[in-house]
C-alpha cells in the first residue's frame, strides 16, 4: 500500500500534480532519498532543494514536491515548506490512533525511542515515531508526513531553543498525551532562567487534543509550574518520579548485574521488570514511558519486556568495546549532546562501573548563557563523586573546570575534538571504562569513532 498518492498530496497541499504516482516515503535530504520516496525540494538560506531533483530521481524517488518547474513526476505548490506542514497536518488528520508528544531538556530522544519500542512490542507494526532527532520546524512535519494512515500509536519528539517554538510544533502534532521528561539548564543563553525554560517546555500542552493527558516529572523543582501550565489544556495530569507521592513511581529500584530491577506503581497497575539501561535518569525515563503506555491503553507487560531489551542509542548511552590485543575497555558513547543535568547523570553512571580506571572525556557545554563558567566548574564535584581517575577536557569553555580540578583529579585540557581523538587512545588500557560526552557542536563523535575503531 502507498503512503500517499499524487492526488492525495495535491489535495493536502493545494498543489497540482503533473502525473499520477504514488510514494512510500517522504524525504527532504536528497542524500536520504530511497526508492519510492517523495522528495520535498525545500529552499533554505544556503541551498535550494530544487538543485538536487535529478539526484533524487536517480536514487529512485517516485515524485517531487516542488515550487519551481522540474522535470519528472511532481506536485507543484507555491511554497514547499508550507506544503510540507500541510502534508503533515493531513497525515495527522487521517490517523485515528493515539499520538504522544515528547519534549524535555534531557532524555526526549531516548524516551521517544523507548516508547516506540514499548508500544511496538505490544502491537507489532502499529507504532510510528520520528526518526533521529527530527524535532524542529522541518523534522516534525516530515515525521508526521511519513506516518502511515493505519498507525495505532504515533510518537513525536519536539525540541526548542526559544520560547514559542513548541507552541507551533504541538499544534501540528495535536497529541493525546504530552510528556515533559525533565527541565534543566539547556539553551540557557536564550532564557532568563530555568523557570522560563519550564514555561517553554510546557507549551507542549497547548496542542493537546480534548481529553488529553499531561505527563509531568514530580521530582522537578518546576513541577507546580508545569502543572499550572497544563491545567487549561489537559483533562488529566499524571506525575512520575522517585517520590511515592507521584502518580507513577518506583516502589523499588535495585541495581543488579543485568540492569535495574524496578517495581513500578502506576495508577491502575503494578509492574515488575528489569530496566536494561543503567542510571537513575533512566529509571525516571522508564516511569514516564509507563505512564504514557498506560494513558493510551498500551500493553504494560510488553512495555516492561521492551525496556529490559532496550539498548543504548548512538550518542546517547550506546556501549561499545575498545579493542586491544590482550583485552577490551568499555566505551560509553554519550557524545550527542550535553548540559549540566545530563553531565551529572552520566558521570554517576560512570561511577557505578567496575573498572580498572574510570576516564571521562568531556566536551564543552554550549548555550548556557551567563552561568557558563560556573556550570562548567561545578562539574568538579560529580567528577570526584564518580571516582574519575582521569578527565580529558575538550574545548575552551572547559577552562573553569580545569581550574576547579587542580589538585583534585588528574586531567588534561585540549582545544578540540581532533586533539582529543589523538590524545585519547594513549590514555586508555584494558579494563578501563571511558565516558565520552559533550555538546554536539564540539564533535566528540569523532573521538568515539576513533576509539571504537570505526574512523
Amino acid at each position: 500500500m502507498s503512503l500517499w498518492t499524487s492526488a492525495e498530496i495535491a489535495a493536502a497541499t493545494g498543489g497540482s500534480a503533473s502525473a499520477d504516482f504514488a510514494v512510500s516515503g517522504v524525504a527532504f535530504d536528497s542524500r536520504e532519498v530511497g526508492p519510492g520516496d517523495l522528495f520535498v525540494a525545500l529552499k533554505g538560506e544556503t541551498t535550494d532543494g530544487h538543485r538536487f531533483v535529478a539526484q533524487a530521481f536517480a536514487q529512485g524517488a517516485a515524485g517531487v514536491l516542488a515550487s519551481d518547474p522540474v522535470e519528472g513526476p511532481h506536485v507543484r505548490v507555491a511554497d514547499t515548506a508550507r506544503a510540507l506542514d500541510a502534508l503533515g497536518m493531513a497525515s495527522r488528520a487521517r490517523m485515528v490512533g493515539h499520538v504522544i508528544g515528547v519534549t524535555g531538556s534531557v532524555g526526549k530522544t531516548s524516551v521517544k525511542e523507548a516508547l516506540f519500542a514499548a508500544l511496538d512490542r505490544g502491537a507489532p507494526g502499529s507504532a510510528h515515531r520520528s526518526l533521529k532527532s527530527y524535532n524542529n520546524h522541518v523534522g516534525v512535519p516530515l515525521s508526521l508526513a511519513r506516518m502511515p494512515a493505519a498507525t495505532r500509536f504515533g510518537i513525536f519528539e519536539m525540541g526548542m531553543n526559544h520560547a514559542g517554538e513548541l507552541a507551533v510544533l504541538t499544534r501540528l502534532v495535536r497529541p493525546h498525551v504530552g510528556i515533559v521528561t525533565a527541565v534543566a539548564l539547556a539553551h540557557g543563553a536564550f532564557f532568563a532562567d530555568e523557570g522560563a525554560i519550564a514555561d517553554a517546555k510546557a507549551e507542549i500542552f497547548e496542542g493537546l487534543k480534548p481529553g488529553g493527558t499531561a505527563i509531568i516529572p514530580y521530582d522537578s523543582p518546576h513541577r507546580e509550574r508545569l502543572i499550572a501550565a497544563a491545567r487549561p489544556f489537559a483533562s488529566d495530569i499524571v506525575t512520575f518520579g522517585h517520590d511515592k507521592a507521584a502518580d507513577v513511581w518506583a516502589r523499588e529500584s535495585i541495581s543488579q548485574a543485568a540492569g535495574t530491577l524496578i517495581v513500578a506503581r502506576l495508577r491502575d497497575a503494578e509492574l515488575t521488570f528489569t530496566l536494561g539501561q543503567p542510571g537513575a535518569h533512566w529509571v525516571s525515563n522508564a516511569l514516564a514511558i509507563l505512564a504514557a503506555v498506560e494513558a493510551v491503553g498500551g500493553d504494560l507487560p510488553a512495555a516492561g519486556v521492551a525496556l529490559a531489551e532496550m539498548a543504548g542509542l548512538a550518542g546517547r548511552g550506546r556501549r561499545l568495546p575498545i579493542a586491544f590485543a590482550d583485552g577490551e575497555a568499555l566505551l560509553i558513547d554519550e557524545a550527542y549532546n550535553a548540559n549540566p543535568a545530563s553531565m551529572r547523570a552520566t558521570l554517576a553512571v560512570l561511577g557505578q562501573e567496575k573498572a580498572t580506571r574510570r576516564i571521562a572525556i568531556l566536551g564543552s557545554m554550549r548555550e548556557l548563557g551567563p552561568s557558563e563558567a560556573s556550570e562548567h566548574a561545578a562539574l568538579a564535584g560529580p567528577i570526584a563523586a564518580a571516582n574519575v581517575d582521569f578527565a580529558l577536557l575538550v574545548g575552551s569553555e572547559m577552562g573553569p573546570l580545569a581550574e576547579a580540578l587542580e589538585g583534585r583529579t588528574e586531567f588534561a585540557h585540549v582545544a578540540d575534538a581532533a586533539a582529543a581523538a589523538t590524545r585519547a587512545r594513549a590514555l586508555i588500557g584494558v579494563g578501563d571504562a571511558v565516558l565520552v560526552k559533550g555538546s554536539n557542536s564540539i564533535g566528540l563523535a569523532r573521538v568515539v569513532d576513533a576509539l571504537a575503531g570505526t574512523a
